[in-house]
């Protein structure tokens, strides 16, 4: 029991209390929230990335929780926080799954799928392709930093256990969720405009040679259409993307402010 009296328990306590918001944030976010990584691997990461924080940042030892309602209403308050900018995120990859799913079902891929890593359930084949292009993307041009650092500014401008839903948050996220179908539009207008048209003049073809099997040729031919007009299209993703993360840093603090009561 001697190792017990090496602990310093201020440094414990603080150290728990950035664990705390650590592991809230990596659990929240898209990337490392996936199945795909084991849970033990999660909370290696987890520990190791508090441990490297915890000794940078300040944290008011007054909040750390002496009951169990203090601490419900601790995690709470964290969980808030992590939603908040994990949704930015995932409201943005999900303006990709939406256009590789339309895209797909124009493709005529609307029965096959695949499962989903991630959550377990039933996807497009191109709504995947898009999603890890675009998270390969956003690895590639540091994203990932920008999430880190703006986990180090979270303990400057929101204090730990506090968390305040103000109105100009909620008409962000609002904004936000209707750039969804606006960047979905932006992505997918190429190939699904393309692909309607082919449709149209495989409807005309049907038209004027009724003899012909119109449904054999041209499901094929829709599909080598939408995967070579989609592979051209990776490159409006990484555009997007790229667009995406030079604002990425000023969302998150815009988020931070005014959660901490800014």
């Amino acid at each position: 029991m001697e190792i017990l009296n090496v602990i310093d328990p201020v440094e414990f306590r603080t150290y728990m209390l950035v664990l705390l918001r650590v592991s809230i944030f990596l659990f929240m976010l898209p990337i490392f929230s996936s199945n795909v990584f084991p849970n033990r691997l999660k909370m290696g990461f987890a520990l190791v990335v508090s441990l490297l924080f915890y000794s940078v940042v300040d944290v008011d030892l007054s909040k750390f929780p002496m009951t169990v309602i203090a601490t419900g209403l601790l995690i709470l308050a964290e969980a808030l926080i992590g939603l908040t900018l994990g949704l930015c995120l995932r409201i943005f990859f999900g303006s990709v799954q939406l256009a590789g799913q339309v895209i797909g079902f124009q493709m005529g891929f609307a029965m096959i799928n695949v499962v989903d890593p991630q959550t377990g359930a039933n996807v497009s084949i191109m709504d995947q392709l898009g999603y890890w292009v675009c998270v390969i993307v956003f690895l590639v041009l540091n994203g990932h930093h920008i999430m880190f650092l703006a986990m180090i500014d979270s303990f400057k401008l929101v204090p730990i256990g506090f968390f305040m839903m103000q109105e100009v948050m909620m008409a962000k996220m609002l904004d936000l969720g209707s750039q969804l179908f606006l960047l979905a539009i932006k992505i997918g207008a190429p190939v699904i405009a393309s692909l309607a048209f082919v449709s149209v003049g495989f409807g005309l073809v049907s038209k004027f040679s009724p003899q012909m099997n119109v449904m054999i040729v041209a499901f094929p031919l829709k599909i080598i259409t939408g995967l070579i007009l989609f592979s051209l299209t990776l490159q409006i993703i990484v555009i997007i993307t790229r667009s995406y993360i030079a604002e990425f840093k000023e969302l998150l603090m815009y988020f931070l402010f005014f959660a901490g009561g800014g």
